[in-house]
């Protein structure tokens, strides 16, 4: 195929070389020439690591099809047999290198991004492929130093052992009433799968997988997404409500009442629960969490870590330091307790649910024990890639040596004051900043956001609307 002939080089557009991951525009950055050539060049890495297989799964885009039969033949081009899961979540192909023994893994999807976006999320061995070896890649291909030979491909139909595993370790004293929203995205298949082998009442809204996404886009961070979810709990007097992103590996959950608990809100609640069994543990957040998540998770005996945005980062963390659950804002959780250490929205679903139903509580009464505080809104707002970092760096050499503050640089800076906490970070995905404020009263976070605009215009940058 043009552009990836064995020592013939291939250049990707340089936009769609992320730090987490490929991902760009079909037909304009992206083309199936491309697919192929990250089958080659990933085939011929796997091969030099002393490996030979590679498991392969797309979801229910639609010009996922195309772009995996392309992928497969790079793949198979360098050398190393491919394993064809077909599609399904992003957390099954992760399940599938396990399962199936494989040497790696790449999984074609455009996760909760508009419908014209697709990429590739990848696995070398059991972890997480990313950063340096994304760009690694990109030479690799750009040099057109490939690998050469024939690899086999066989398909594998894994749903009924992914779901056996999801599964295993579950049990309940009693049943729930529980409002399923696939967003017509990858994980309806599954959402189906577990809806028949949980025991309780499921309620399930757009199952049917469809690319275009007719209903709704497919990103429960966004409360206009969970809208639909929330009528349908209160009109069907649900225990709870559990939305998924495009591929399945982020989760959105709102309780009996329709509200919706947020990632880090999520988070207090499994953290109790896994410490409740593994005191002493260290529990990792992203840097956007509430203070109140870390507050909490020490309270339960844990031990709170304050890590990177970004689910290759976290995964890496979490090998680290042998910590047994993680989780992000964006509603990524990982449990490494009785499972893999990925980020799996259907495995963090199945958890919740347990805990609700041998619990004595609700969903809606376990949200009502936790801190009140006020906030804002994740802000995204557009700055350069060339500047963003820079943007960054300034802010910190402006706030050294300022009283009244302490300063945490894992990722961006986020600034902790009698008031509360203020954060500014530069997006590792877009040409934007990312900012937030949380207090316990609003007098609090009127100064938060007035302290997080000067640091801004002291380096030439004007706040957006707070």
């Amino acid at each position: 195929m043009d552009g990836v002939a064995a020592n013939q080089g291939h250049r990707f557009d340089p936009t769609i070389l992320r730090e987490y991951d490929i991902r760009g525009i079909v037909g304009k950055t992206l083309q199936p020439e491309d697919a192929t050539a990250i089958g080659r060049s990933f085939g011929t890495l796997v091969r030099r690591k002393g490996g030979k297989s590679v498991s392969v799964g797309y979801d229910g885009r639609l010009s996922s099809p195309m772009l995996e039969e392309a992928l497969v033949e790079g793949l198979r081009a360098s050398g190393v047999d491919v394993h064809r899961i077909g599609m399904g979540p992003t957390p099954m192909l992760y399940f599938s290198v396990h399962h199936l023994h494989t040497d790696g893994g790449i999984m074609l999807t455009g996760s909760h991004n508009p419908p014209d976006y697709n990429g590739f999320k990848m696995m070398m061995g059991h972890g997480p492929f990313f950063g340096e070896d994304i760009q690694a890649l990109g030479a690799l291909a750009a040099a057109g130093d490939f690998t050469t030979g024939e690899g086999n491909v066989t398909k594998h139909d894994i749903i009924d052992a992914y779901g056996d595993r999801l599964m295993r370790d579950f049990s309940a004293k009693k049943q729930l009433k529980i409002v399923w929203d696939s967003g017509n995205g990858a994980g309806g298949p599954m959402v189906n799968e577990i809806g028949m082998r949980l025991p309780s009442n499921h309620i399930l809204l757009n199952v049917e997988v469809d690319g275009t996404f007719p209903n709704h886009h497919p990103d429960p961070t966004e409360p206009k997404n969970l809208v639909q979810m929330i009528a349908a709990v209160k009109e069907r007097g649900a225990d709870l409500g559990i939305a998924l992103d495009g591929d399945a590996d982020r989760i959105g959950v709102v309780d009996g009442q329709g509200r919706i608990l947020w990632g880090d809100q999520l988070m207090i609640i499994l953290a109790r629960a896994v410490l409740a069994e593994r005191p002493g543990s260290t529990i990792i957040a992203d840097v956007k969490a509430s203070q109140v998540l870390y507050d909490e998770i020490a309270k339960a005996g844990g031990v709170p870590l304050m890590w990177r945005t970004g689910h290759s980062l976290i995964k890496t963390k979490m090998k680290e330091t042998g910590s047994p659950l993680a989780g992000e804002m964006s509603g990524h959780i990982f449990f490494a307790d009785r499972y893999y250490g990925f980020d799996d929205a259907l495995y963090a679903a199945i958890r919740l649910i347990e805990i609700i139903a041998n619990g004595d509580k609700s969903l809606a009464e376990l949200r009502d024990t936790l801190p009140e505080t006020v906030n804002t809104p994740e802000l995204r707002f557009p700055c350069s890639d060339e500047r963003k970092f820079a943007v960054i760096d300034e802010v910190k050499a402006w706030l050294n040596g300022k009283p009244g503050m302490e300063v945490n640089t894992v990722d961006g800076v986020r600034v902790k004051t009698a008031d509360g906490w203020w954060l500014l970070r530069a997006s590792n995905t877009q040409d934007v900043l990312v900012a937030r404020c949380e207090s316990s009263d609003e007098a609090g976070l009127a100064r938060l956001k007035q302290a997080l605009s000067d640091a801004l215009r002291a380096v030439g940058m004007e706040p957006p609307a707070l």
